[in-house]
């Protein structure tokens, strides 16, 4: 199998690649030590039968541009082809700020066609491509070099098998009419918002049990500082302090180096140099923070008045209606969001776009008394009321 490592190899393959309907994309990176992913290898593929116009791409070759591949990802009259893209358009975002269009996810066509939720490639290449996949490369070390012969065919694999997945399920989705779907459902991958890590709002990803604003104002200074440090760094969040430290840190409030010192949780590097020194800044911004400004927990939902009856209808209801759209029902709604509708909430996922087509209407059908359900043997069969 062929490796790319210059760019005029890489320009002449994207090329090629620009003359056919779509090309299969995926990676392999690293990410353990480092805040953002270490893109260790590309690999692509144009339609075919066999891996002889499937390439690997080595991007740790000296002098190596993407800007090709980069090429090929904005020209909109190829589809670019992905299983699970998130990570993978982290990775070319990060680095050029560039989007695959138009963009093609496998996981999120199988979600619409019926695979289940977040159905993995390997599941995939055996209910479609009826191969087996050898995953036993998947964990190795992607940044050593030489490749071995096995960690290049597992990841030649990833692309090759994509392309009798993506037609399949392309076939599906023009027959089910369900494209539309799928177009809704990328919009969050192919938005710059899902990619940018903004440090003042990394507080919302701590867990804590108290609620109080002054506690949330010293988490919300010391989640920002973390945030900020590793992203500098590029070094993984946990390796500036992990969120045990930050929530015992925020409990305990220290105010110099001995202070730190006593922490049963903190890292030894993280009592001294310039992370003690942003950990006691952001601890003094916290509890000097103007009581407006501070932080408040969402306790929208705390007290709703749910009505159980409704809720529960909501569940038979949800449970039909996905059986009969052949689409899992964790994708349409979560028990807390049949609960908000059951205490008269609105602002839920499932009364927009093509979840309101398979369960939103008819939810406020049943929440209005328009509906009423009823058993007909083993299925749940719904009367509209109103006709």
């Amino acid at each position: 199998m062929k490796t790319i490592t210059t760019t005029d190899a890489l320009a002449a393959y994207c090329r090629e690649a620009a003359t056919h309907d779509y090309v299969t994309v995926d990676t392999e990176f690293l990410r353990e030590r480092t805040y953002y992913s270490k893109l260790c290898l590309i690999q692509l593929a144009m339609p075919g039968t066999d891996a002889s116009n499937a390439v690997l791409v080595d991007p740790l070759a000296g002098g190596l541009s993407l800007e090709p591949l980069y090429e090929l990802f904005r020209d909109t009259s190829v589809i670019k082809v992905f299983h699970a893209a998130r990570q993978d358009l982290e990775i070319f975002y990060v680095d050029a700020e560039v989007f695959p269009t138009p963009l093609f996810d496998t996981q999120v066509a199988a979600m619409v066609c019926g695979f289940g939720e977040q159905v993995g490639y390997e599941t995939l290449v055996r209910k479609i491509a009826k191969q087996p996949l050898d995953k036993t490369s998947r964990f190795t070390d992607w940044s050593r070099r030489p490749l071995t012969d096995a960690q290049k065919t597992y990841a030649i694999a990833d692309v090759t098998h994509l392309r009798q997945i993506y037609e399949f399920l392309a076939a599906k989705l023009a027959e089910s009419g369900r494209a539309r779907w799928v177009e809704e459902e990328l919009q969050v991958l192919l938005s710059h918002d899902t990619y940018i890590v903004k440090p003042e709002n990394a507080w919302k990803r701590v867990k804590t049990r108290t609620s109080s604003p002054k506690f949330l104002a010293i988490v919300q200074e010391l989640a920002a500082f973390r945030e900020a440090h590793a992203q500098s760094r590029n070094v993984p969040r946990n390796r500036v302090f992990k969120d045990d430290a930050l929530v015992e840190l925020a409990s305990n409030k220290p105010k110099s180096y001995e202070d730190l010192g006593r922490s049963r949780l903190l890292l030894r590097e993280a009592r001294k140099g310039d992370i003690a020194d942003g950990i006691l800044e952001a601890v003094r911004r916290g509890m000097n923070m103007d009581p407006e400004a501070m932080p408040k927990p969402d306790r929208s939902r705390e007290k709703l008045q749910v009505n159980p009856a409704l809720a529960d209808l909501l569940r038979v209801l949800l449970k039909a209606k996905t059986e009969s759209a052949g689409v899992a029902a964790k994708l349409i709604a979560s028990a807390a969001d049949l609960d908000a509708l059951a205490a008269g909430m609105r602002d839920v996922a499932a009364l927009g776009g093509w979840r309101s087509e398979v369960f939103g209407e008819d939810a406020l059908r049943l929440c209005d008394g328009r509906v009423a359900l009823t058993a007909q043997g083993a299925d749940v069969k719904i009367i509209y009321l109103d006709e």
